[in-house]
């Protein structure tokens, strides 16, 4: 298998520091990092949450979004943002990386993140 599980599930919020308490008190979860998405936009708050070796919440509030707020019964609550599966290796990314260029699932961009290498993609469905 090339994968080793999920990197992150991106996920919005209205309330950071409630979303954060919570799991951080029942799960031990950390924070690693919260603040503006970028220097230049205050309006997109991005926080990401630790919640196992491999596994984070991406954490997003934005000014003015109220997706966060639409809850309804199971199955018709939308889709996720996204969500971001983990490599085994470095050759098992550049190897789903050949694959998903083929199928035109993706371009040849790849973000270096220090820690991580990303690529966007999208399923036969339109999910990133």
């Amino acid at each position: 298998m090339l994968l080793n599980g999920f990197n992150h599930v991106a996920i919005l919020t209205n309330d950071t520091e409630r979303l954060h308490a919570f799991y951080e008190e029942v799960f031990d979860a950390t924070v690693q990092r919260d603040g503006p998405e970028t220097p230049d936009n205050a309006d997109l708050r991005l926080s990401i949450v630790n919640v196992g070796p491999h596994s984070e919440l991406n954490v997003f509030q934005i000014n003015g979004n109220g997706e966060a707020t639409r809850q309804t019964p199971m199955f018709a609550r939308g889709r996720i943002d996204h969500l971001a599966l983990q490599a085994e290796t470095v050759a098992s990314f550049d190897t789903i990386r050949e694959r998903l260029v083929a199928r035109g699932s993706a371009d040849e961009f790849v973000t270096d993140f220090g820690p991580i290498l990303s690529l966007f993609f999208r399923d036969p469905d339109g999910l990133e």
